[in-house]
């Protein structure tokens, strides 16, 4: 569908369930794929897969938030591929604290945990991205995918933390988009997309019973979102796809809503 052969791509959290999804994809369009994640074995596993698959791919073991550790990761594929024309900035996540729960109300919030969220989905994006994108500033070419939220676009109740941190990422991305294009040229560009629900190793528990039926949380998500089901990890691919590839070469600084239509519905 989106040619990729011979891009090499890096995607950040991508031994994650909607991170891992993005990783195949890229994969199996021809990219040479690097994941990085913090846990080894996690990593390695996803790595293995891409391969059993036909695809390749190399483990970059580094946390998100450690410059040092980003840096060496970029110097292992620099060494290996010798370019990066791809960057997914897919790691982030939510924390407890950060999290207001129905008994609770914005006064409970812990500061440690926000700066921890913050740290975790704003930070953990602008860092590789400047580790990341250096090199495609020396290329004049590359791609940068930031992944946002609903969260970011309107108020969901309890994820103050996290919906703060999402909406910092559709300004970075905008941001950057400006930053690269006026200063490296039309080469580099740098996208978001915004998912909708999906469930995944975080959010599972909040959205779906043990017996796999869903909560009143899940099933009030559900009724929102016109199409009546949450997405699929693998329905991330065609728009990561079509943002990475020549096919979007005019498209820079924009969030692509990913979300079964959760965005446009008003609830009447």
């Amino acid at each position: 569908m989106f040619e990729l052969k011979g891009k090499v791509a890096i995607i950040t959290g991508g031994a994650g369930v909607l991170g891992g999804a993005m990783a195949a994809g890229l994969a199996n369009a021809g990219a040479k794929v690097g994941i990085l994640s913090r846990t080894k074995s996690k990593v390695e596993k996803k790595v293995k897969d891409i391969k059993k698959n036909g695809g390749e791919a190399i483990a970059l073991v580094a946390d998100v938030l450690d410059e040092k550790q980003l840096a060496a990761a970029q110097k292992k594929v620099m060494k290996k591929w010798g370019r990066i024309d791809i960057l997914v900035n897919s790691a982030g996540g939510n924390m407890k604290g950060a999290t207001i729960m129905p008994e609770q109300n914005i006064f409970d919030l812990s500061m440690h945990d926000f700066t921890r969220v913050t740290d975790l989905n704003l930070k953990g994006t602008v860092l590789p991205t400047m580790v990341f994108g250096k090199v495609m500033a020396e290329q004049k070419k590359g791609c940068v995918v930031n992944i946002s939220s609903m969260a970011a676009q309107q108020a969901i109740t309890r994820v103050v933390g996290y919906s703060a941190s999402k909406a910092a990422i559709d300004n970075f991305t905008k941001w950057m988009a400006v930053e690269m294009a006026h200063k490296f040229g039309e080469g580099i560009r740098v996208n978001a997309i915004a998912p909708g629900f999906f469930i995944a190793d975080q959010n599972r528990s909040l959205l779906t019973n043990e017996d796999g039926s869903l909560t009143a949380r899940g099933q009030t998500i559900v009724n929102e979102t016109p199409v009546k089901r949450f997405g699929e990890p693998e329905e991330l691919t065609s728009t990561l796809l079509w943002l990475c590839s020549d096919a979007s070469s005019f498209i820079t600084g924009i969030i692509v809503p990913v979300d079964g239509g959760f965005s446009a519905f008003s609830g009447v």
